[in-house]
């Protein structure tokens, strides 16, 4: 059944509509639809084990984030289905976050440590230095063209994971893409919960950063907003090494969704090219302000 028919037979809508492919997205299809008055989100998605991601822990956490307070309500789910209230606000880009980054660091920072208090079930975890080594177990296993460069990849992030310093464990987004945080003039409100999780701030901090492109002061103002007080070195210095782990891990999600994962229009192997061009200027800005990554 086409989308548009399987938007159609929802049991929610009051009469005949006409939904509209939502842009953006690389593994999922959302569209808007108008309905008695009112616009919702309907998002298509399925499970994907080989991402760790799982739509009934999606559904949880976003009823967990509108409940505390950070994202639209669901209206309704269904198998491989999710229908939102439509935000009327503005989509951040990188400039809107580097020009916002109080706010956005204030938003974060409640987000980690209010939800827990909304989160049911067994508790997810999101370690990305486990994820990155599962990617490379699955990219060996399914015969991937970057497989002989998966040995490097796994030495990368042990040597990126040497510099985290012990941090509280809080419950976060961990996909700040520009994209997911919305502006209705008013206030923030944050979407798509896919890959949320328990785990330390640092990782949330450094896609933060590493999606906005922020520089070294910026990055610093983030931190210093985010704890309350300026970052001592050992946070600095963690924080630039884990926007390259960010990028480690998301040049890995690429190459493991041209395995697995056909979105019209996506082309992952240049996106995975992007994004090890990114990870590679990361490497040389930490390089040159920090020194070798080895202990």
């Amino acid at each position: 059944m086409e989308m548009n028919a399987r938007i159609w037979v929802l049991p929610i809508w009051s009469g005949p509509v006409d939904p509209k492919p939502l842009k953006g997205g690389l593994s999922n299809k959302s569209y808007t639809v108008e309905d008695a008055g009112r616009k919702y989100v309907v998002r298509f998605g399925q499970d994907y084990p080989f991402h760790h991601v799982h739509r009934t822990r999606e559904i949880m956490t976003a009823r967990a984030a509108h409940a505390s307070g950070f994202a639209p309500e669901v209206v309704y789910t269904g198998p491989g289905v999710m229908v939102s209230r439509f935000i009327n606000g503005k989509t951040y880009t990188p400039v809107d976050v580097t020009e916002n980054i109080g706010r956005v660091a204030d938003i974060v920072r409640r987000f980690h440590i209010e939800m827990p208090r909304q989160i049911s079930g067994a508790g997810f975890a999101f370690l990305v230095f486990h994820v990155i080594r599962d990617y490379a177990r699955t990219l060996r296993e399914g015969g991937s063209r970057m497989s002989d460069r998966l040995p490097a990849f796994l030495q990368l992030a042990a040597d990126l994971e040497k510099t985290q310093p012990p941090l509280p464990i809080i419950f976060g987004h961990n996909d700040f893409l520009p994209a997911n945080i919305l502006d209705d003039g008013e206030r923030l409100w944050l979407i798509d919960f896919e890959y949320a999780g328990f785990t330390t701030a640092m990782f949330d901090l450094a896609g933060l950063a590493s999606n906005a492109g922020f520089d070294e002061e910026q990055s610093e103002e983030l931190l210093a907003r985010y704890f309350g007080e300026k970052a001592s070195p050992e946070i600095v210095r963690a924080h630039a090494a884990m926007q390259c782990a960010s990028l480690l891990r998301e040049s890995m999600w690429s190459m493991v969704s041209e395995l697995h994962l056909d979105a019209p229009g996506v082309d992952y192997e240049a996106y995975t090219a992007e994004n090890l061009e990114r990870l590679d200027a990361a490497l040389d800005r930490y390089q040159s302000r920090f020194g070798t990554l080895k202990p």
